[in-house]
This record gives C-alpha cells, sequence and structure tokens, in this order.
C-alpha cells in the first residue's frame, strides 16, 4: 500500500499497521514522519523501542529477526527501527527483509519502521521492496520542488503563527528566503524556527522583509543536477546564483561542465532520434531522460533548431578546453566565467524555444 506524506492524519484516524517503509532524499520530511508514527504508536502502547543500522556488507540480519519476534518484560507492544543509509540491503538482508514483511502480517504487538534513502526505478522492482509495499504501508518523500519551495517556507511560518506582508513586497520575502536555503531544506526549518524565537508572535504576526533578511542565513547547497534543471528551464538569473554556489563551495570545474555538455549532447540525441522518426516519449527513454528533465525537454526541444543545437555543441567543446587550462578566442580565461556562458547560452535557448534558430547565432 502506497501512502502520500499529506495523508498521515487521517490514516493515524484508522489506526496504525505494522510494516512501514519510508524512503526518499528529503531526511526533514523523514524524520517528521517517522516522528509522527512513533508518537502515534507511543498512544497505543509500544513502549519498547530498538534501533538497527545496516552497515556494511557483513551486517548481522538475525539480529533484527530475532527483535521483532522477542518482547522484554518490561512491554506489551515494540517498535522496531531498521535503518539501510545506502539503500543496498544485499542478499542477506533481502531475504530478511521479506521475512520481517510476511511477519508483520496480523502482529500487533511490533510496529517495524524501516527508513531508506531516494531508491531507483529497478531498485523498487526489487523483490524485497515489493513484499514490503505488499504488506505494510511505503510512502516516498519528494524532494519540494524550488517553485514550491515560497509556499512551503509560507505553511511553515502560518504553522508558528507567523506570515509574510500580503502582495508583492510578501512575495519578495518569500523568494529571497527561498533562495537563501534552496536545496537545504532541514536549514530551512532551522532558519524557520529562528525566526519565532527572534520574533515572538504578537498581533498579527506579520514579518518584514528586513527582519526576514536580518535573520536568514545563505545555507542554500547547490548540486549538478538542479544546475541542470535551472538551465533547462531557462533560468538564467537562478543558474548563475547556483554557479557561483558551487564556485564557493569548492565544486569541480569539470563536473559542472560535464553536467552541462552532457544536457546539450543528451538534447542533440534526443533531436536526432525524433528526426529519424521515433516518438519523443521513446526517444527521452531510450536517452534516460525521465522524471523533471523529461517535461523539460518535451517543452524545448520542438521549437529547437539543428543549428542552434550545434551552436552548443561547439561552445561546450570549447569551455571543456578552457576547464582543462586551454584559451579559447573570445571566451573568457576563467573556467568558471566560461560556465557562466555557456549556461547563460542554454539559458537564452531554453527561455524562447520559438527563437531558437536566430539566438544561436549570437556571438
Amino acid at each position: 500500500m502506497q501512502l502520500a506524506p499529506a495523508q498521515l492524519t487521517e490514516h493515524l484516524k484508522r489506526g496504525l499497521r505494522s510494516l512501514y517503509t519510508l524512503h526518499g532524499d528529503e531526511p526533514l520530511l523523514v524524520q517528521e514522519f517517522a516522528d509522527a508514527l512513533r508518537a502515534a504508536a507511543r498512544q497505543q502502547g509500544y513502549t519498547e523501542r530498538t534501533v538497527h543500522t545496516v552497515a556494511g556488507a557483513h551486517f548481522d540480519w538475525s539480529e533484527v529477526l530475532a527483535s521483532g519476534g522477542s518482547l522484554s518484560l518490561f512491554a506489551d507492544r515494540q517498535i522496531v527501527e531498521v535503518r539501510i543509509p545506502s539503500g543496498k540491503p544485499g542478499k542477506d538482508g533481502s531475504v530478511a527483509l521479506q521475512q520481517l514483511a510476511e511477519r508483520a502480517q496480523g502482529d500487533d504487538s511490533t510496529l517495524t519502521l524501516v527508513l531508506l534513502p531516494r531508491l531507483d526505478g529497478m531498485t523498487t522492482k526489487g523483490a524485497w521492496f515489493g513484499a514490503l509495499e505488499s504488506f505494510g504501508v511505503t510512502v516516498k518523500f519528494d524532494p519540494i520542488d524550488r517553485r514550491m519551495l515560497p509556499q512551503w517556507i509560507a505553511q511553515r511560518l502560518q504553522q508558528q503563527g507567523q506570515r509574510v506582508a500580503g502582495g508583492e513586497e510578501g512575495q519578495r520575502t518569500l523568494q529571497f528566503f527561498a533562495d537563501r536555503v534552496e536545496g537545504n531544506l532541514l536549514a530551512a526549518h532551522q532558519e524557520i524556527q529562528k525566526l519565532a524565537l527572534l520574533h515572538p508572535v504578537t498581533g498579527d504576526g506579520v514579518l518584514s522583509f528586513d527582519q526576514v533578511e536580518n535573520a536568514v542565513l545563505n545555507v542554500a547547497r547547490y548540486d549538478v543536477f538542479k544546475l541542470s534543471e535551472a538551465v533547462l528551464g531557462g533560468q538564467a538569473v537562478r543558474a548563475a546564483r547556483m554557479i557561483d554556489g558551487l564556485q564557493s563551495e569548492g565544486e569541480s570545474e569539470v563536473l559542472v561542465h560535464w553536467a552541462l555538455s552532457e544536457d546539450i549532447r543528451s538534447m542533440k540525441r534526443v533531436k536526432d532520434a525524433i528526426q529519424a522518426g521515433r516518438p519523443m516519449p521513446m526517444a527521452l527513454r531510450e536517452n534516460r531522460v525521465w522524471g523533471a528533465k523529461e517535461k523539460l525537454y518535451e517543452r524545448v526541444l520542438p521549437g529547437m533548431s539543428d543549428a542552434a543545437l550545434a551552436s552548443l555543441l561547439d561552445a561546450a567543446q570549447k569551455v571543456d578546453g578552457i576547464v582543462k587550462g586551454m584559451k579559447q578566442p573570445d571566451w573568457p580565461a576563467s573556467g568558471w566565467q566560461a560556465l557562466h556562458r555557456l549556461a547563460g547560452m542554454v539559458c537564452t535557448l531554453c527561455a524562447a524555444p520559438s527563437r531558437a534558430a536566430p539566438a544561436s547565432r549570437r556571438p
């Protein structure tokens, strides 16, 4: 059984199940959901708790199986947590998890909680995950989309009795907040809590832009994959900020260039496949394009000309030399400046795909 995180409250009203599997790459959301399950379990008499963290290929799964089948003299019900940070239980773990899942049926004395990171499609098709899903409740935690982050921040502020001003000023405040915490939801949560301490709720609880600006630190975390989404989305300002952030965090120029150039090459491959008669969905699957990128490709590729893609490929090749210490005529000598320029070129084309051909002729 699959459950959306937002359905937790209604789910708990109907009573706890004996097996839950939480997976995703947002530690804050996973932690909050697990805390809510534990709190509900304590109210229902689950007074004992054991935690097993799977580390290494030689982890002893017999301890997990044993703890799930025994209770101490001082507890009628217990919580057994199995944490698998790698997301790979291994051969023995796969068998053990299937046994745990099957044993959970009809067992109201033990609540088993399995915590996993984000899982790829192949892993979720494995027998052990299938057993967890069949015999229990699975909850997937997707990252908060950047476009939804201001709304998420506003909701969290509202929960503690605070809000931003209405109209354009409030939107500017939320966008500023989102820019400072992008990619770091746990830090966003901490900054929101800090605002509650710095500005205790009085009156209508409205926070000004200056109050938020003075309180919120720049704790954003960027990665090359999020940069890719920003560039393909034509978000030039955000992409430039992310490149600066990656540089300040000590990221490799070569890795950033790889992310940008791989998207350019991927777009060229998909475009060629479409022109060869492949339907776009098939061309995207064959080139391993899915998720957020799939929607971005569907939007920008129809209006992007062969000349535009050829121009981007040529630019990517030049930047490849620059980040490796070579100089190119009419290009910045700095690798990071060259990456800014390359990202800007892609953003321009992706922001206005219908004008792709003229844009590709710009110097």
